[in-house]
């Protein structure tokens, strides 16, 4: 059962500004990016659902977290279908990302309270998921939109929070392009847990790394 709203974690989101974003089916590597990134000053990140098992690792993630790093609020990301999202939040899942729009997904993350972020590519999505409930619509693919879509859309409707994902790095030129765009916080993955840290075990590294990019975003925000 998830530990947080869907609420607190919209409100997390917006605070932070940052959600980083991790598959690996080592549990004990995991454990190591988890508590990385919590050093580094992240309270959430999203465990992309891309592998054989994945809910066993991520039962064993959030389980650590839960016992280890207070305040850190783990979600799953990639999830397809209901049964899946019913799954994880069995496993204490606090958010569901999609990678588009699915209603089943919506009504069964909305019974139980928790944040729902579909993958959204037009402004007809956008408004559909806002009327089943949807509090931060994920951009995505984020570098084929770009934040000119993101101006774009907050011009008519001011009140939709984004969360683009993919084409998000964490420099100041990047991030300040989508801030300025309007975005409400902004998922990062190999961009910021990159191949060469988790293959060296560069685990400082990738937490200054977080630290650096939520330095950025605050002063952006």
């Amino acid at each position: 059962m998830a530990k947080y709203t869907r609420l607190e974690v919209a409100q997390v989101m917006k605070s932070t500004g940052l959600v980083p974003l991790f598959f690996n089916e080592n549990v004990e590597l995991g454990k190591k990016v988890l508590k990385a990134c919590y050093d580094g000053g992240a309270r959430l990140l999203e465990f992309t659902s891309r592998g054989d098992f994945a809910f066993e690792i991520f039962g064993a993630l959030n389980r650590y977290a839960l016992k280890e790093l207070p305040g850190m609020i783990l979600g799953v990301g990639s999830i397809t279908d209901a049964a899946a999202a019913s799954l994880y939040m069995q496993l204490g899942a606090n958010f569901i990302v999609t990678p588009v729009l699915r209603e089943d997904i919506a009504l069964v993350c909305n019974r139980r309270k928790v944040l729902w972020s579909p993958g959204c590519g037009t402004l007809s999505e956008i408004s559909r998921a806002e009327e089943l409930g949807c509090e931060i619509v994920k951009l995505f693919p984020g570098g084929i939109y770009g934040p000119d879509f993101v101006k774009a859309i907050k011009g008519p409707c001011p009140w939709t929070s984004i969360m683009p994902t993919g084409g998000v790095s964490p420099t100041e030129k990047n991030l300040k392009s989508w801030f300025d765009a309007g975005v409400t916080c902004v998922g990062m993955g190999s961009k910021l847990i990159s191949k060469e840290v988790l293959a060296n075990g560069d685990f400082k590294s990738l937490e200054n790394n977080v630290r650096n990019a939520l330095n950025i975003i605050s002063k952006l925000k």
